[in-house]
């Protein structure tokens, strides 16, 4: 491999010159890095003794004093300079909220990967390690248990973020090709845990667990810190190519139900299917119908490239289910859709379900009624 022209070599030596003394190894850039995962991986590399130094990139300071803070959009063609004397970005400024404009959303997330992608590339980066979920695999009944790291993305874009996704997961399979020389890593979690707010996570909100009849679930968590320890693994070339990362093996239904104390409330597949269609475009709650698929059928990943690597999770499912539990007491959510206290009081339990489910029913026949005056 040829070394890096001079203009590169003497901005990687400026780059580092905070590095720590006798430090070794690569220097890192994260981005989104003042909040959610990026945040903790940030924190994470800059305490590794072999990590040289971290360059944390986001459009505010985050708390990591340790790192070398960068403030910009990385929509920005500017990060290009950023990135200069950088061995390794990892890309985690994404926009997954339930409440963002859903074509704000994948403009953000798909314009910020293509930029840090191509500026990477230019900026003589070798490898680039993108997040993107397990959920890419879909959730179809026909899933084989686990799924390998090589199984077919056979998701839509019917569910949140799910299409942006998708498009990232094209992005990388692209950019080796466009930008011969640099390497790029996607890592895939389960139901990610640990201060995130989803559809996944807003279901353990609800007074009861929605299961669609004649589903077949099946629950892998992904605690936040084992997804940091697996981006880490990427980030010093200990596994690469597609990782997927979760607990160990899964749960049934059955077994959450036991776990978490939540009565199930089961419904015929067209009312639940129907009435989430109803009740998104209509707007009374945040989730696409497409989001329910994931709480019907399983998509549970292996993480064999991870484990041949000598990586294993610290959480088991259990413990991530009762950390989550713990994090959503006290909130009330049904269909998706969050409710204040009082209007959780008000309604009741299985109330509040039928309360929304026959909203949707309502807005339908007022429709239909409008339509025949």
């Amino acid at each position: 491999m040829s070394s890096p022209d001079p203009q590169v070599r003497a901005a990687r030596n400026q780059s580092t010159s905070s590095a720590r003394p006798g430090a070794r190894g690569p220097v890192v850039a994260v981005t989104g890095a003042a909040s959610g995962v990026g945040a903790l991986l940030t924190e994470r590399l800059a305490a590794s003794d072999e990590v040289r130094q971290v360059v944390a990139i986001d459009e505010r300071r985050g708390g990591c004093e340790a790192a070398q803070w960068q403030i910009l959009d990385v929509r920005d063609p500017a990060i290009a300079e950023k990135l200069r004397g950088a061995d390794v970005v990892v890309h985690l400024a994404l926009d997954l909220d339930l409440e963002t404009d859903a074509a704000a959303r994948t403009a953000y997330n798909v314009r910020g990967t293509q930029t840090v992608l191509t500026a990477a590339a230019a900026a003589g980066v070798h490898r680039v390690v993108l997040c993107t979920s397990a959920m890419v695999y879909g959730a179809l009944p026909d899933n084989e248990l686990p799924l390998s790291e090589d199984a077919e993305l056979r998701a839509t874009a019917e569910a949140t973020g799910v299409g942006d996704l998708l498009e990232i997961e094209r992005l990388a399979r692209r950019a080796p090709r466009a930008h011969p020389g640099l390497n790029v890593t996607v890592v895939r979690p389960g139901v990610l845990v640990g201060g995130m707010d989803t559809a996944l996570t807003r279901y353990f909100e609800s007074p009861r667990l929605l299961v669609v009849a004649g589903s077949r679930p099946a629950w892998q968590f992904c605690h936040i810190d084992d997804l940091c320890s697996a981006l880490e693994y990427a980030v010093l070339e200990k596994a690469d190519g597609e990782l997927a990362v979760g607990c160990d093996g899964w749960l049934e239904q059955e077994e959450v139900e036991e776990l978490s104390g939540i009565r199930r409330m089961e419904l015929p597949s067209a009312v639940a299917l129907g009435a989430a269609a109803r009740l998104h475009r209509i707007g009374l709650t945040p989730s696409p119908a497409g989001d329910l698929a994931y709480t019907m059928y399983p998509w549970v990943v292996s993480g064999s490239r991870l484990h041949d690597a000598g990586w294993r999770p610290k959480y088991t499912n259990e413990e991530v289910l009762a950390e989550l539990l713990e994090e959503v007491a006290g909130r009330h959510t049904v269909a998706g859709r969050r409710l204040g206290r009082k209007d959780a009081t008000a309604a009741g339990a299985a109330g509040a379900t039928v309360a929304l489910l026959g909203a949707a029913a309502v807005v339908r026949r007022a429709r239909k009624a409008r339509r025949r005056i």
